[in-house]
């Protein structure tokens, strides 16, 4: 009768017994049970994990900029003589250098492409270096003015601009010089980031797409460091990486790996260990949403296997086994990851047996008191 109301009991989780009981029927229903082995290891940490550098590619920025919608041009005409159509006439007083230039004030080139010229009427400038506009110009303004020299300055490159926003000192647009600037050079510009790098994601928008990558992996592989174009978004969230440890674990909570990396073996070391009189070393459990390509390559039949969706996989570790703890330290934690340590058989029998003892224990004592009047 003891052994019976065990499964009535109170308890934090399944049992070892009823996790490997739960069958994988079918797509809609159930999990997938991966007893951790130094294959599965292997497919496990070859997993492709998101990267700039594959996404996006690492092209240089071009060697001199060209001029886009939305940026401000300046103009300045030099005319080689006095009484031209922008120098001051010819008098009598020493002139200063001056007198043979006028400045055109910055536009903003319009969405047609163009600026406005005195004597050279619209110009096409969109897509163009500085260098090209002012040989356009000196053209237009040839037999016009005295010998035209004119110099083409892109006062505000909006169209070379990174917004940079987020978990940064100071967010905003901030151009991009001619020899290009990378990911970390333009966070660098706004003032660096106000999170801890090991829990910053950086997610890069260029166009329509937007992919996410933790700031620590940016700082240690320098090929994801890519050089960003004009237009791209970057945003800095602060996105800390944790998992959940329940069961008979020293502590039952959420944990932040406060690390680059972790592995299981620290996670379980981070949950306080096995307790002693509860765990089940057998029972040793990393609950994860795996994708389709990962689980394929564990377990190529699986029923669960779907087109393009995430697999809820349990994976199990034998601690009772002196190896379990190599394969531990192989299973690289993620986040959200929830790490589970089932009770020992023997734990559910003492349970029953205190129930049953604290609901015997009055009768006994009352029939101890009935006996002592007789």
């Amino acid at each position: 009768m003891v052994l019976a109301g065990c499964s009535t009991l109170p308890a934090s989780g399944p049992s070892t017994s009823d996790i490997v009981a739960q069958p994988a029927s079918n797509q809609d229903f159930g999990f997938e049970l991966v007893d951790l082995s130094a294959s599965s290891l292997a497919a496990l940490n070859s997993r492709a994990t998101d990267s700039f550098n594959g996404s996006f590619g690492d092209h240089s920025g071009a060697t001199e900029s060209r001029i886009g919608i939305g940026d401000f041009v300046a103009v300045t005409i030099w005319e080689a003589g006095a009484g031209g159509l922008f120098s001051a006439p010819l008098t009598t007083d020493r002139f200063s250098p001056g007198s043979r230039t006028a400045t055109i004030p910055e536009q903003a080139v319009a969405r047609d492409g163009t600026i406005s010229v005195p004597y050279a009427g619209r110009v096409n400038v969109a897509g163009k270096t500085a260098a090209q506009v002012q040989t356009i110009l000196e053209e237009r303004l040839a037999g016009k003015a005295i010998q035209p020299q004119i110099l083409v300055t892109i006062s505000r490159p909006i169209s070379s601009t990174v917004a940079v926003t987020g978990e940064v000192a100071s967010g905003g647009r901030i151009p991009l010089s001619n020899k290009g600037d990378r990911i970390l050079e333009v966070i660098a510009a706004a003032g660096g980031i106000r999170a801890p790098v090991n829990e910053t994601e950086v997610r890069l928008t260029r166009g329509s797409r937007t992919l996410a990558v933790p700031m620590i992996t940016i700082v240690n592989n320098p090929a994801e460091n890519i050089y960003l174009r004009g237009g791209d978004t970057l945003t800095l969230v602060r996105n800390p990486r944790t998992f959940i440890a329940a069961g008979a674990t020293g502590i039952n909570t959420e944990i932040p790996f406060n690390a680059d990396a972790m592995n299981l073996a620290q996670a379980v070391a981070k949950a306080g260990g096995l307790l002693d009189f509860r765990a089940d070393p057998e029972g040793v459990f990393l609950y994860r949403f795996e994708s389709a390509e990962v689980l394929r390559r564990i377990k190529p039949n699986s029923p669960l296997l779907g087109a393009g969706r995430s697999v809820p996989v349990v994976y199990r570790v034998n601690l009772r086994d002196p190896m379990g703890m190599f394969v531990a330290q192989g299973l690289r934690m993620q986040r959200g990851d929830i790490l589970y340590v089932s009770n020992a058989p023997l734990t559910e029998v003492q349970k029953a047996f205190s129930v049953f003892q604290s609901l015997t224990s009055p009768v006994v004592q009352g029939a101890s008191v009935a006996a002592g009047f007789k």
